[in-house]
């Protein structure tokens, strides 16, 4: 033991006379000697915490209203302090000033950090320190890798968040879900490098280590409350992710969970070896278990029913779009039903023009030429004038009525007119005059009248010349079968045998 102790104290003899050379070198070489002196005084190898007077000109050398040259040479000269020490007092002193200046100073000293790790090697990269003068100092060299990474993490967290979270209002309750899912996960990691804080071994009982444990265990509060912010909002719009982001926000929200648990046993850590005085840290209050089952069944549905994934939630909302869109439609219902009558109109006149007409009238309830042919050939037929009362009688019989049947069928005083008017078949000359003249009445017509009549639909003037060519010939042919009629009943007239015979030769 003895010997360990005068190894101890040797150590911190040649400690001490190199902070005394370097004070001495600064004087007489340097431009800044003041900034030098306090920064080897304020980083020497005594194993207690700094003087604050030499803390104090060193926050004056970068403060945001002296010059950036005067600025990076501070950085430059601590950066410099950390790089060349092997000693973890050193070390450790250098890295509580820098987060101290981090805390105190404006946030140019932030930016200034991170200019000057972009140009050189980043000077809070230790991984490689280590302290190996005694068994303690392995513990205390661990704990010094830990506080840099800590420190790192703090200039990164800057970075993506754009301001300080410990000197500035947490403002993850505000964002929206593209910059809660860039804040939260750095906000996380950050307090991943709280936790990882937590000594060990010697580092336990050390008086410098626990006073960079105080200001680590005070920003841990400020920290948990802006991730607590962020993930109650995450929470809020979790349901309205797409499938990706809400994959992210399912593992920030079930890391927040194991970090609070992980946050309260460092608490009582700290409460135990008196950091913070224990009245300053607050229960931590686990989120529901329940709430985190129901983000992963949504996660898990979301990727087999797509399409519906909005209907878990939006079921408030989509109501109210809904009835807005009936409120809209029920004045456009109204103002559309008077100008309904009007398309009716043309329905109406269409309608006729379902089928074709008949363009040359044969369909026409009117006697054509072939039903005049048929009665002619029953004209011919010789039927004794006996026969013609009884079919007088069964025409009446039969209660046919018509001015062309009364005409026939009238009584008459003189026998022999009406005998003579009587004609084979039952016809007599009135009857066929008044087909005939209902015949010449039609034909008498221009055939462009007639085609406008049964032909309503717009035709070619070519076609409509043919058919007025086929419309002359039938009108032709029903003058003549006129005139044939009219030479063969002025022979009837005379004498019905000899009229009949003569019409036959007439005929062939």
């Amino acid at each position: 033991m003895s010997g360990g102790g005068t190894q101890s104290s040797l150590r911190k003899v040649l400690g001490s006379l190199k902070d005394t050379t370097t004070v001495s070198l600064a004087k007489v070489n340097s431009d800044y000697k003041e900034l030098d002196i306090a920064i080897v005084r304020a980083t020497n190898h005594v194993e207690r915490p700094a003087k604050e007077k030499h803390i104090r000109t060193i926050f004056a050398a970068i403060s945001a209203t002296r010059p950036r040259a005067d600025v990076a040479y501070c950085i430059h000269a601590l950066a410099r302090r950390l790089s060349r020490t092997h000693n973890w007092a050193v070390a450790l002193k250098t890295l509580i000033v820098i987060h101290r200046a981090l805390r105190e100073v404006d946030p140019t000293f932030h930016e200034e950090l991170i200019n000057y790790g972009r140009s050189r090697t980043h000077m809070l990269n230790m991984s490689h320190f280590k302290d190996d003068s005694s068994p303690h100092a392995w513990d205390y060299s661990a704990w010094v890798r830990t506080y840099a990474l800590y420190l790192e993490e703090r200039l990164e967290c800057f970075r993506v968040l754009k301001y300080d979270v410990e000197t500035e209002r947490p403002r993850t309750k505000d964002l929206d879900t593209a910059e809660l899912l860039e804040q939260l996960p750095a906000l996380q990691q950050l307090l991943f490098r709280v936790l990882a804080c937590q000594p060990e071994g010697a580092s336990v009982h050390n008086f410098v280590i626990h006073l960079a444990l105080t200001l680590v265990a005070m920003e841990s509060i400020k920290i948990y409350q802006a991730i607590s912010d962020g993930t109650a909002n995450l929470a809020d719009k979790f349901f309205e992710m797409q499938r990706s982001d809400a994959l992210r926000g399912l593992e920030i929200y079930r890391r927040a969970c194991q970090q609070a648990e992980r946050l309260s046993e460092f608490y009582e850590i700290c409460k135990s070896m008196d950091i913070g005085r224990g009245e300053k840290f607050f229960k931590i209050e686990q989120p529901p278990a329940s709430f985190l089952q129901t983000m992963e069944d949504y996660v898990r549905d979301a990727g087999r029913t797509s399409p519906a994934r909005k209907s878990q939630v939006d079921n408030k909302d989509a109501p109210k779009e809904i009835l807005a869109i009936e409120d809209k439609k029920e004045p456009e219902v109204k103002e559309e039903r008077p100008p309904s009558p009007p398309p009716a109109e043309p329905v109406k006149a269409e309608a006729p023009v379902v089928e074709p007409p008949d363009l040359l009238g044969l369909d026409d309830p009117s006697p054509i030429a072939t039903e005049l042919d048929e009665k002619n050939a029953l004209a011919l037929a010789i039927v004794p004038v006996a026969d013609q009362p009884s079919t007088t009688f069964s025409s009446q019989a039969n209660g046919t009525t018509g001015w062309e049947l009364a005409l026939v069928t009238a009584p008459s005083s003189n026998e022999n007119a009406a005998a003579a008017s009587k004609l084979a078949g039952g016809l007599d000359k009135l009857t066929l005059d008044s087909l005939y003249d209902d015949a010449i009445r039609r034909s008498s017509q221009p055939e462009s009248h007639i085609l406008s009549i049964f032909c309503p639909v717009k035709i070619s003037s070519h076609l409509r010349e043919i058919i007025c060519n086929i419309m002359a010939i039938t009108n032709a042919y029903v003058m003549k079968q006129h005139q044939l009629t009219n030479a063969w009943l002025s022979l009837v007239l005379c004498d019905n045998e000899i009229t009949s015979l003569t019409y036959i030769d007439f005929l062939c």
